[in-house]
């Protein structure tokens, strides 16, 4: 292995005219930090860089363990692995099927790559090399891509909208959307140890430290129960956790008792637990979740609780199946109905 990153652009960037972002409701002009991927404006403890500094700690027993990035580093938190073990960080340029094929060639040498892009680049641009040279052969290749869904303003070139849906029709893929730091620190550590591929959604930056409050330990494959309730179940995934935990508590303060049901591990889905909790009578069941309508966690659940002949009152709230638009993520959720007032809004409707 060379001592040193291998692919780094010498290319210097072309200058670009600035150009005025849309405004927001308000008519304030918006700023570069309302529009990038960062949920920690709930007033919640955060944690910096969780996948970075997981990582770090892995390798640090783990000498199987590489670091791979399609020139965003600093945009993947890879940036904290990369100057901690520089021998072992590879730069390769915006190639995204360059990074995949590269990694599966050191996971045929016995490494163990995280190699780590946008979720859209790596969904659209490089499906069929995961495919081909990841899936089929079943490499430990641990793909980790930064804005999953609605958590970037720039619009439908950076919204990985349909990730998951592009992603789940795979063999041998394992999908994980996890809900907060501390989630994404124990599924670095779940993931490096499963001997197959893994498609990882990664909230990035200052990320909430929300499931560590509830005791919370991640089981990759396992969904979990982390509020009870008796009215409404909460079938959520990703940061939607985050806002089913948010609208429980706001619900309960007009006497709704709602359960939240975790499900970080979208494929292999856990459907067992899912079952149990959905036959559950006199229940209104919701999915909830940060991804298109169309292919995602709802549909999941739905049709395996059809297969399995359980038929609870059933919603989805998701995002639509169309391109979204540009602009502040709070007004973006409230837009597009992942905000918990939109949330309970909705909720309060079909009760």
């Amino acid at each position: 292995m060379p001592d040193a990153p291998i692919g780094a652009h010498s290319r210097r960037k072309p200058k670009s005219t600035p150009r005025t972002l849309p405004t927001s409701d308000s008519g304030a002009r918006l700023t570069t930090s309302a529009m990038i991927a960062s949920l920690d404006a709930e007033g919640r403890q955060t944690v910096a860089a969780p996948f970075g500094h997981a990582l770090c700690e892995l390798a640090k027993t783990r000498q199987d363990i590489v670091g791979l990035t399609a020139d965003l580093s600093k945009y993947t938190d890879l940036h904290v692995f990369a100057k901690q073990y520089p021998d072992r960080f590879y730069q390769m340029g915006m190639a995204e099927q360059v990074m995949i094929s590269a990694a599966a060639g050191l996971a045929r040498e016995g490494f163990t790559p995280f190699a780590t892009t946008y979720a859209v680049f790596a969904s659209r641009r490089a499906y069929d090399f995961i495919c081909m040279a990841i899936a089929e052969e079943n490499l430990p290749v641990k793909i980790v891509c930064a804005l999953p869904g609605l958590t970037t303003g720039y619009g439908p070139s950076h919204q990985a909208t349909e990730d998951i849906a592009i992603l789940r029709g795979m063999p041998n893929l394992t999908i994980v959307d996890p809900c907060c730091a501390t989630e994404i620190t124990q599924a670095t550590h779940a993931i490096a140890n499963h001997p197959g591929p893994v498609y990882m959604r990664l909230l990035r930056g200052q990320v909430p430290d929300v499931l560590g409050d509830y005791g919370y330990t991640f089981q990759l494959g396992k969904a979990q129960v982390i509020h009870g309730g008796s009215d409404v179940l909460f079938i959520s995934t990703g940061f939607m956790t985050m806002r089913a935990l948010d609208a429980a508590r706001a619900l309960k303060a007009d006497g709704t008792d709602c359960a939240v049901l975790h499900v970080p591990t979208i494929k292999p889905l856990d459907t067992d637990t899912i079952r149990t909790e959905a036959a559950k009578t006199g229940r209104l069941v919701v999915t909830l979740e940060n991804h298109s309508i169309t292919g995602g966690l709802g549909e999941a659940v739905a049709a395996d609780l059809m297969r399995a002949g359980i038929h609870p009152t059933f919603h989805s709230i998701a995002l639509p199946d169309e391109f979204l638009d540009a602009g502040a993520l709070p007004t973006l959720h409230d837009q597009y109905g992942l905000s918990v007032n939109s949330i309970t809004t909705r909720v309060k409707s079909w009760l």
